[in-house]
């Protein structure tokens, strides 16, 4: 593929680009903000490819991660304005790597198409009209590659950019010739006849579009204002072109003999179950649910469809094993599949199901889906049991998904579990049998047994939640919570639907973090230890603990050093260490727990004559309860007082205790009064009296201010000071302990990979059962202190449901880093004894076997989704 010169380089090499990066990155920022502001459906946005947009993004100094999700990623934290002097520009717009190098479309304006199965962040990025065309302008290049913003979901509505529009096979009965077609999935099936018959040079009158999904005549479509998805036309399927003025016939009309067959639209055929699964009485009147029981519903158009498999001559025979069939692949549906197999292969639900349940359909709840995905799933397990070994494609069910569900919609894969959450609470809404949920007011413990309110809390949500899917699927634990602070206890009971199962690690990674003194009691050491690859900062703090020999009265202070700054504190224990990478310089601080609630001072490097940073900061607290200028000097030279030189010419500086550096330094400054302070350089800078070369700065060491020893500072505040190293300084002490910190890992010949070994299911179930505190998104308000705190959780499983799912947490994501834990997890397929993890001692017996398992192959961007199921009926 050809991609147009950009035209904006000089034969010298030197842009010729109207705006600077800088400019640059403030449109392209400004225009985002607008567009974010103005959504609306037709809205067009571009793609471009990741990696082109990624090298601009350094060009102009945006941090790729911040910009598109709000946080940074330790990957591109890096990334700063400073880095746009030294980036080379991106070039001409390149999305050759996203695009298929052919086309099979005779639509001018989609002559270049996608490659499928594309994931966006890590393939390609989605950019505004607006910001498209200033690229466009700066750099040229392309191709573009246009999509329109669609309105997505029935109850709640959401924006979507169409990336994949719907991709037709359009076969011409006439010459059997074959067409390609792309439409957007929201367009109209008038849209549809005005594509068809202006390709294929047809008057509209004059044609018959028929739903010719796997090579079957399903329905005649006709020119109305339905949409291509409420019509369940799916990616890639045929659509059959007639033409009935009776001068043309084709193959597709005309039966082996070469008669004419009647063209009729195929009606759903009658099985011994009616839409709910009533039996179909020998009179021909149903005991059934009738689906036109609410009048404007979509329903009974949606379930007219025979299901694409489905038909009078697939109905299961007399001896024939029920339950053996498939589910047919739409496009990238397998999860769906997956989890729906395990669905209706669950012995309660499949009984449930294959009966009357017309009186259980909630159309009133707001939180259900006015019953449509109850009987949608009723339908399809219905024709699962009743069609024998035949494979059913689930279109009309896909429909409704994505009526009422929009994150599933279009022909991306998603997870499994996330479906079947979804299905479960959606099933359980349409089907709960309270129509009127009462107000409740909770109740705390209190001090009750837990008997008491544990039964209170179950007969509560029974109150407000009664479906078949509460009676087999739901079960309660027990959740204690702790407050560190004034350690608080909270219990309560919640209903469960799945146990979210985390996979403990066994893989381990080497650390190398720095030491220091933060009393200055000793040299900076550096410890490696051994820590689990996927565990958190606690666990790499209770390795240097020991590493180090901490004493009980002291604490660490992690944090990584980045450009000679702080550039974050790690003080969430729950940190993930995936988040610290090997060329970082992790340092740590030994500081006295008493004095971790007075006054922070962070202490900066900077060589005096080329006002350059270097080394690593210094972290200390000072003690006083209203520190001073002068308590600030000591506490610097208290901290500095470990890298004193030892040699003749730094003797007459040496004093005794503390104060050494003091003393010594009263020299040196008293000989450069003559060189007074450079007042221009910080702002509202003042006259001096410290021994010391010391200036108040902010975090990022930018501005400068100039303080006395009588200088009061408020207590409790983080205080940051620069000090100004000298040729003197540099005689007095030895700066290279300060300098030269080890990366946390050092590459070096490729060592051999550790296999993850096999963990079982208890593990898991352990893991997922320890005391761990709360995240720093999910803090607890206690009621005590009246504030949110980062309280300890405990949870305990108190009644475990009929059916039990297990969800392995083997997916982590993010924008960018996605990854899958491939450990091999071994658990029982018989007699899966839970008795042992309820609390509560009822005396019943919680032994499971094994029926159903929704499998993951392969990584997150090419695999694929399969299902056991055993067959218990």
């Amino acid at each position: 593929m050809t991609i147009q010169d950009s035209g904006f380089m000089m034969e010298d090499g030197v842009s010729c680009l109207p705006c600077t990066p800088e400019e640059q990155k403030k449109i392209v920022i400004d225009l985002r903000n607008e567009s974010e502001r103005n959504l609306k459906e037709g809205n067009l946005y571009f793609v471009i490819s990741s990696g082109w947009f990624r090298k601009w993004e350094r060009y102009v100094g945006i941090d790729a991660d911040a910009n598109l999700i709000g946080n940074q990623s330790s990957n591109s934290r890096h990334m700063n304005v400073a880095s746009s002097l030294v980036a080379e520009m991106p070039g001409a717009i390149d999305n050759s790597d996203i695009v298929q190098n052919g086309s099979d479309c005779n639509c001018k304006e989609n002559a270049i198409q996608l490659r499928r199965n594309l994931m966006e962040g890590q393939d390609y990025v989605l950019v505004p009209q607006r910001v498209w065309e200033k690229l466009h302008e700066w750099y040229k290049g392309g191709p573009a590659l246009p999509r329109k913003m669609i309105l997505q979901g029935v109850y709640h509505r959401t924006f979507d950019v169409e990336v994949y529009p719907l991709r037709l096979k359009l076969i011409d009965s006439r010459d059997e010739s074959q067409s390609v077609i792309w439409l957007s999935r929201k367009a109209s099936l008038s849209e549809l006849f005005q594509r068809v018959c202006a390709l294929r040079g047809i008057e509209q009158n004059k044609a018959r579009i028929w739903d010719y999904f796997n090579k079957r005549k399903h329905t005649q479509l006709s020119a109305s204002n339905r949409s291509l998805e409420e019509s369940n036309l799916q990616m890639d399927q045929d659509i059959l072109l007639e033409e009935v003025d009776g001068h043309h016939s084709s193959r597709f009309g005309l039966d082996s003999t070469g008669n004419e067959l009647a063209l009729v639209s195929m009606e759903p055929s009658r099985s011994s179950f009616t839409i709910a699964g009533g039996p179909t009485l020998s009179n021909g009147h149903s005991s059934g649910f009738k689906s036109n029981q609410y009048p404007g519903s979509s329903l009974s158009s949606g379930l007219k469809d025979t299901d694409d498999g489905f038909d009078a001559y697939n109905t299961v025979r007399k001896g024939e094993k029920r339950g053996l069939a498939g589910l047919q692949n739409l496009g990238n549906t397998c999860f769906m599949n997956s989890a729906l197999q395990c669905l209706v292969h669950t012995p309660p639900l499949v009984e449930y199901f294959l009966k009357d349940y017309s009186d259980e359909i909630n159309t009133e709840n707001p939180l259900g889906m006015h019953g449509e995905l109850a009987l949608a799933f009723g339908e399809l397990l219905r024709k699962l049991w009743s069609s024998g070994q035949t494979a059913i494609a689930p279109r009309v069910f896909k429909g409704k998904l994505a009526r009422f569900a929009p994150q599933f919609s279009g022909y991306n894969q998603h997870d499994s579990q996330e479906l079947l959450a979804f299905l479960l609470d959606g099933l359980h809404e349409d089907l709960n049998r309270v129509k009127e949920k009462p107000y409740i007011e909770l109740k705390d413990a209190d001090g009750r047994p837990d008997e008491v309110v544990a039964a209170e809390s179950w007969k509560n949500h029974k109150a407000r939640n009664d479906s078949v899917i509460v009676d087999v699927c739901q079960g309660q634990y027990k959740s204690t919570l702790v407050c560190p602070v004034c350690n608080k206890i909270s219990i309560t009971f919640d209903p469960f639907m799945y146990l979210s199962l985390p996979l403990p690690s066994t893989i381990t990674r080497t650390m190398t973090v720095t030491v220091f003194y933060g009393d200055g009691s000793g040299l900076p050491m550096p410890y490696t230890v051994s820590v689990l690859k996927n565990g958190f900062c606690k666990d790499l703090l209770l390795a240097l603990r020991t590493a180090c020999c901490l004493k009980t009265d002291e604490n660490l202070l992690l944090a990584e050093v980045y450009e000679n700054k702080i550039y974050r504190y790690l003080e969430m224990p729950l940190e993930p260490l995936a988040s610290i990478k090997d060329d970082e310089h992790i340092v740590a601080f030994r500081i006295q727990k008493k004095g971790m609630e007075k006054t922070k001072l962070v202490i900066f490097h900077r060589w005096q004559e080329k006002k350059e940073l270097f080394g690593t900061p210094l972290i200390t607290y000072l003690g006083e309860d209203q520190p001073s200028g002068a308590d600030i000097e000591t506490a610097v030279s208290k901290v500095l007082s470990p890298f004193k030189r030892m040699h003749s010419s730094a003797k007459a500086h040496i004093g005794k205790g503390s104060d050494f550096l003091s003393d010594g330094l009263d020299e040196l400054c008293s000989s450069s009064d003559a060189q007074s302070i450079e007042n221009a350089e910080f702002e509202g800078a003042l006259s001096t009296d410290l021994s010391l070369r010391l200036l108040l700065t902010d975090d990022r060491v930018m501005n400068f201010k100039a303080f006395k020893k009588d200088t009061l500072f408020e207590p409790g505040k983080i205080l940051s000071v620069v000090m100004d190293w000298t040729d003197k300084e540099q005689g007095l002490y030895d700066a290279s302990y300060l300098k030269d910190i080890p990366e946390v890992h050092k590459a070096g010949f490729a060592a051999k990979k550790t296999r993850q070994e096999a963990i079982s299911l208890s593990s898991c179930l352990d893991a997922f059962l320890v005391e761990e505190p709360l995240g720093p998104d999910d803090m607890w308000y206690c009621p005590r202190c009246k504030e949110h705190r980062q309280a300890v959780k405990k949870l305990d499983l108190w009644m475990l449901p009929e059916i039990i799912v297990f969800h392995l947490k083997r997916f982590t994501y993010g924008r960018y880093l996605k990854n899958k834990i491939d450990t091999f997890v071994n658990f029982p397929i018989h007699n899966l004894d839970l008795s042992k993890y309820v609390k509560n001692k009822d005396g019943q017996s919680y032994v499971y076997e094994l029926y159903a398992i929704s499998n993951h192959y392969g990584g997150l961007g090419g695999g694929h989704y399969t299902a056991y199921a055993k067959v218990l009926l």
